[in-house]
C-alpha cells in the first residue's frame, strides 16, 4: 500500500511541475501583456512628452497627440503587444483606445504586412472586428520585446 501511494504521489508530483511549467509560461505572457497596458495608462504621458520633443512637436487641439498599446493581430502572427504613438485632431485621438496591428505573409515567409489601425477598443482579437478611427494615424512606435 506505501509503495502505491509513494508512486501515486510521484506521479502526481511530475503532473503538477510539469503544468506548473506550462503555466509559468503563459502567466508569464499575461503579466508582461498586461504590463504594457498598465504602463501605457501609467507612462503615456511622459512617453508622449518623450516623442513630441524627439520630433519637436507641439499639442493643439488639431494637432494632438498620446500614446496608446499596440495589438497585433492575424493569422500566423505573433500575440504582441507594444506601444505606438497617435496623431490627429484631439477629438478624433481621444477616442483612441488602442492600435490593432494585423499582420499577413505572403508568398510563403517572403513578404510580410503589416498594418497599423488606431481603433477605439483594446479588445482586438480578430481581423474581422477592426473598426478605425478615422482621421488619427501612428507617428511613433516603441518596441518592446515579450
Amino acid at each position: 500500500m506505501k509503495k502505491l501511494f509513494r508512486n501515486r504521489a510521484f506521479h502526481v508530483t511530475l503532473l503538477a511541475i510539469g503544468l506548473t511549467a506550462i503555466g509559468a509560461t503563459q502567466l508569464k505572457q499575461i503579466i508582461k501583456i498586461l504590463g504594457v497596458g498598465v504602463a501605457v495608462e501609467r507612462f503615456g504621458p511622459q512617453i508622449n512628452k518623450e516623442f513630441n520633443k524627439l520630433t519637436k512637436h507641439k499639442d493643439t487641439d488639431a494637432n494632438f497627440t498620446k500614446v496608446v498599446p499596440i495589438i497585433s493581430v492575424g493569422v500566423g502572427a505573433k500575440s504582441a503587444v507594444g506601444m505606438a504613438q497617435v496623431k490627429g485632431s484631439k477629438a478624433n485621438v481621444e477616442k483612441v483606445r488602442a492600435v490593432a496591428a494585423p499582420e499577413i505573409e505572403l508568398f510563403g515567409k517572403e513578404i510580410r504586412l503589416r498594418g497599423m489601425i488606431p481603433v477605439s477598443t483594446d479588445k482586438v482579437s480578430d481581423v474581422s472586428g477592426i473598426k478605425p478611427v478615422d482621421g488619427v494615424g501612428v507617428s511613433g512606435i516603441v518596441d518592446l520585446k515579450l
